[in-house]
């Protein structure tokens, strides 16, 4: 019995905090922050990337992209590049998303790459 209330309160207590990515989101969230720099379709060719050295990501890169973990990519987001040892010019995003948006964007660019 005491199992059976420890699992009902585990899951009572998680179940809340999960929370499903939604890429429909992270393509609008991406289309007013990333578009600029990395192009509509991520490549890395955006209006403001043409003009950047280094070049912003081709995000549509796979071999790259299955190579990274969510969480690396959210720190870029949410922190910049030189948070993760990369270019200064990659801007932090975190005082403007929230958790969930980034996430959101996460969740769309990864689909950039299939």
């Amino acid at each position: 019995m005491v199992k059976t209330r420890t699992w009902i309160l585990i899951t009572a207590v998680l179940l809340p905090t999960v929370a499903q990515a939604n890429g429909e989101k992270g393509k609008t969230l991406y289309g007013k922050y990333c578009v600029a720099c990395h192009g509509e379709s991520g490549k890395g060719d955006g209006p403001a990337g043409a003009a950047l050295k280094p070049k912003p990501r081709d995000l549509t890169d796979k071999a790259y992209m299955d190579s990274v973990k969510d969480e690396y990519l959210a720190a870029i987001i949410q922190k910049g590049g030189p948070a993760v040892g990369k270019s200064a010019l990659m801007p932090a995003w975190g005082a403007m998303l929230k958790d969930d948006d980034v996430r959101d964007v996460v969740e769309f660019i990864k689909g950039l790459a299939k």
